[in-house]
């Protein structure tokens, strides 16, 4: 498998844990978003989109996340990222759902962008808008999730797939997180697990 990614990008981010934690090995080609490479010819000839990650299975392309993380639980079920019963598994879904509909969108590499360069806004009114939306997650984040010591119990799932990268983000952008210890212990446990710490930005080769 090849894992078309950018270090910092949090759907990239959020396939490298999926990859780690079912210890599956993937070549890693690293598409650097800061100098365009996603909008050049070559990049656009492997997804039309311009966006990362993309998966490449057997020279079969898949991209989004979302669809490329139900693909690993399809097919490399071992160890799940969720739980058996639906109910939990909605839960499960809706908390990722919440990072994944809600907050990245709006905290995307790209709306920052154009928020700078189309419509004026200093780095300070960016930075502005990023917290103001990682709060508002955040707030309903906090009461959804029940640590133990992940996300939904005792082993990761989904949703923690999508809170690492987002704490990370905030973290990044100074964002205060004091006001959600639920989602700081959730973390933390994340943080003692190999496949979480080797997805992490800075392990990767394009870290700069």
């Amino acid at each position: 498998m090849k894992l078309y990614g950018y270090f910092r990008s949090s759907a990239a981010y959020r396939v490298r844990i999926a990859l780690h934690l079912k210890g599956l090995s993937y070549d890693a080609i690293p598409v650097n978003l800061l100098k365009g490479e996603q909008t050049g010819v070559a990049y656009k000839a492997v997804n039309p989109q311009g966006r990362v990650p993309v998966l490449s299975v057997d020279d079969i392309i898949l991209t989004q996340s979302p669809a490329i993380l139900e693909y690993l639980e399809e097919v490399h079920p071992d160890p799940p990222l969720l739980p058996s019963d639906p109910l939990e598994r909605s839960r499960v879904r809706a908390a990722a759902s919440l990072i994944g509909c809600d907050i990245h969108p709006l905290n995307n590499t790209s709306v920052l962008g154009y928020l700078k360069s189309r419509l004026g806004q200093d780095q300070a009114g960016v930075s502005a808008w990023y917290a103001h939306w990682i709060r508002q997650g955040f707030e309903a984040l906090e009461t959804m999730i029940r640590p133990g010591p992940f996300a939904f119990g005792s082993r990761p799932t989904l949703a923690d797939l999508y809170i690492i990268p987002q704490v990370y983000n905030a973290r990044r952008f100074d964002v205060p997180l004091e006001d959600y210890p639920r989602i700081v212990a959730v973390d933390a446990a994340c943080a003692e697990l190999d496949a979480f710490r080797e997805a992490a930005p800075e392990r990767q080769p394009d870290a700069v």
